[in-house]
């Protein structure tokens, strides 16, 4: 629990501060000890888990924008175009206007149809939306994939980020993080943390059944997105990032997808070899002969060896039990 306090502590604290710094608006939990508010915090977060009652959404969606209003030098969104950043872009423009402005990375680990996704998001949320270049692939710690390749690419975007604010007109950047990925294997937070980036969504005690709910109440269309990691998390650790390799799986997944498949991956392993992902009430499609032998053609003309389907289906972040355990405990 000591992480988790900690890291809950740190986000009231900051909170707080601007808040105070606001002028005329009154912190909430003014004057409570933060160890009490962080141990209490997180009492009522794992209570939250443990029951099916929810807290009020309205109330929920309130605090989201409290916090973001609490940024007054504005804030900039580091926004893929998913579920959370989506939520969290939504209730910046709610809440601050014009000094909200989301910032998309542009690299050979974004697939062209959440790009397009992204801006078409923002267009409809009505906030400001840059497109940046990030050069995390020119990066050989990043290349390695040695299972700390999210610290490196969080750290990329954080830098390019941070780096144009001045240009921007705001002073802080946020994530799309919510209280589901504390205590998770979370390279990119160790990333966040070194550089201060807020976590809204966990400032204001959101799980991620409460952001679906929330863009559920506000109609945006991301409600029930699956995640969408980025391609460079679909390769083995050990197996070198390159982007002929994202490219390849950008492809054969955008393959299933026109099969009907919403929630797929495919992951590369070492020889080559494509290991397919779908729920398990698809696998039967994919393997009857009228699917399987043209999936097959195409996957071997994008350069696989060898095209398997994986029999226990669809899981998210499976390649995260072929890091090693070093590795899981220093970005726990």
């Amino acid at each position: 629990m000591s992480g988790f306090v900690s890291t809950i502590k740190r986000s009231f604290a900051k909170a707080e501060r601007d808040l105070d710094m606001a002028g005329n608006r009154t912190a909430p939990h003014a004057g409570t000890d933060l160890d009490t508010l962080a141990v209490s915090f997180h009492s009522r977060y794992t209570g939250l888990r443990m029951n099916a009652a929810a807290p009020d959404i309205d109330s929920k969606a309130a605090r989201l924008l409290a916090v973001l209003g609490s940024y007054v030098d504005g804030v900039a969104i580091a926004f893929s175009g998913g579920i959370d950043s989506t939520v969290v872009a939504a209730a910046a423009f709610r809440a601050l206007g014009t000094r909200a402005i989301a910032v998309t990375a542009d690299s050979p680990s974004v697939p062209r149809r959440e790009l397009e996704d992204a801006r078409r998001l923002a267009t409809l949320i009505g906030i400001r939306h840059e497109i940046i270049p990030t050069q995390e692939f020119a990066n050989a710690d990043y290349q390695r994939n040695d299972g700390s390749r999210c610290y490196y690419c969080k750290s990329e975007l954080y830098d390019q980020i941070l780096a144009r604010l001045p240009a921007l007109g705001v002073r802080i950047v946020c994530s799309g993080a919510n209280l589901d990925d504390l205590g998770d294997y979370r390279p990119g937070l160790t990333a966040a943390a070194e550089r201060n980036i807020r976590h809204p969504l966990q400032e204001a005690g959101f799980t991620k059944a409460m952001v679906r709910e929330v863009a559920r109440e506000w109609d945006l269309p991301t409600w029930d997105k699956p995640a969408s990691p980025c391609l460079s998390s679909r390769l083995a650790p050990g197996m070198a990032v390159t982007s002929e390799r994202t490219a390849r799986i950008e492809a054969a997944e955008e393959y299933l997808k026109q099969l009907g498949l919403r929630d797929c991956r495919v992951r590369l392993h070492e020889g080559e070899l494509a290991r397919i992902e779908v729920p398990g009430v698809s696998i039967a499609k994919l393997a009857e002969a009228s699917v399987r032998v043209g999936l097959a053609e195409r996957f071997r003309e994008l350069g696989f060896r060898f095209v398997t389907l994986d029999l226990e289906g669809f899981r998210s972040g499976s390649m995260n039990e072929l890091v090693s355990l070093e590795m899981r405990e220093k970005y726990r």
